[in-house]
């Protein structure tokens, strides 16, 4: 078994602010948080992508469920949800973020830059393309 910060995490060997902890997923708060009360929603099978981990449903009804209570548990305005397979992962060991958001609060440009298609053919082929993968 492959054992990363987070598997210590899940383990007890290393000390976080658990949020959540059940069969399924741990939850905890990140440690350099985008704005406080950021939580990280991993699951406890080492796995370290989206597409290598077998049963998808049982996670995102955690991480669902950790979205509403980020928003309600801080009276947030909403959540900004998201994941990143191998790229910007910095931990090698699959994780989403829910990061509680609210009107004016200053993050923009989060994202990388955006671009456009140069036409509806380019678009289509693309699409056709990634549907050909599934």
């Amino acid at each position: 078994m492959s054992t990363d910060l987070f598997c210590e995490i899940i383990a007890g060997e290393r000390p976080a602010y658990v949020v959540r902890s059940d069969e399924v997923a741990v939850s905890f708060l990140d440690a350099r948080p985008v704005f406080k009360g950021h939580v990280l929603v991993v699951p406890r099978v080492h796995v370290e992508t989206l597409t290598d981990l077998v049963d998808v449903g049982p996670f995102f009804e955690r991480v669902r469920a950790m979205a509403g209570a980020v928003e309600e548990g801080l009276e947030a305005g909403g959540t900004f949800v998201a994941m990143n397979n191998r790229v910007s992962q910095s931990v090698a060991h699959l994780h989403v973020h829910v990061v509680p958001r609210r009107q004016k609060d200053g993050l923009r440009g989060f994202f990388w830059p955006r671009t456009r298609y140069e036409s509806a053919e380019e678009a289509q082929s693309y699409a056709d393309l990634i549907a050909k993968a599934l």
